[in-house]
């Protein structure tokens, strides 16, 4: 489901060892005002998805940690009406992919669900989190991912049509529109592709 076999070395291990600064779940607030300049500017709009990439851990407190972000969005779903999935993809990696037309929303549990792991002291164990908008006058998906073992985020932009192709021009004009207003990797070489099984799908499917 959409991940290529390189994922864990590109954010995970190797990203780790040449971070550039200490990963900061704060960061993610600075969606909160990056989606206006995305729509607003850019003319893409939040498609109401995000998603949050970790590798497991086969230990029962691992577990109680992953039910506790599970409970923790749960309650926060009768407020915010925010709904959640966990699901888990063909390389092993989790995926908790939340759903609201309220982007605000989509942050803040983003927000809770890593910074629960990282409490619990899992937080070596998250890769990313994934933003997704959309422009609907060419069907073009982008995201912006941030990278925890980097503490930055790049933008990526699969091309709608083509299987592994990625839209460079689309992604060049999100990194100038948005850098400044969000921490943006840059080493072009971290911009990894999250590639969907299939054109027009999220990486998580």
């Amino acid at each position: 489901m959409g991940l290529l076999d390189g994922l864990k070395s590109v954010l995970g291990m190797r990203a780790e060892a040449d971070a550039t600064r200490d990963a900061d779940p704060d960061d993610l607030f600075g969606m909160s005002t990056a989606y206006v300049t995305m729509e607003a500017d850019l003319g893409y709009e939040p498609t109401g998805d995000a998603a949050l990439c970790f590798s497991d851990v086969d230990s029962t407190d691992f577990a109680d940690a992953r039910d506790e972000v599970e409970a923790i969005l749960d309650a926060g779903a009768a407020e915010t009406g925010t709904e959640a999935e966990f699901t888990t993809d063909d390389h092993g990696y989790q995926w908790v992919v939340l759903h609201d037309p309220d982007f605000e929303d989509l942050v803040t549990s983003i927000h809770f669900a890593a910074d629960t792991l990282i409490e619990r002291r899992y937080g070596s164990r998250l890769l990313a989190a994934l933003f997704a908008f959309e422009d609907e006058r060419s069907d073009q998906r982008a995201y912006w991912v941030y990278s925890f073992r980097r503490g930055a985020y790049y933008p990526f932009a699969p091309d709608p049509d083509t299987a592994n192709e990625r839209s460079s021009s689309v992604e060049f004009k999100l990194d100038s529109n948005l850098d400044g207003e969000l921490t943006i990797e840059s080493d072009k070489e971290y911009w990894y592709p999250l590639w969907p099984d299939r054109p027009g799908d999220h990486p998580w499917e």
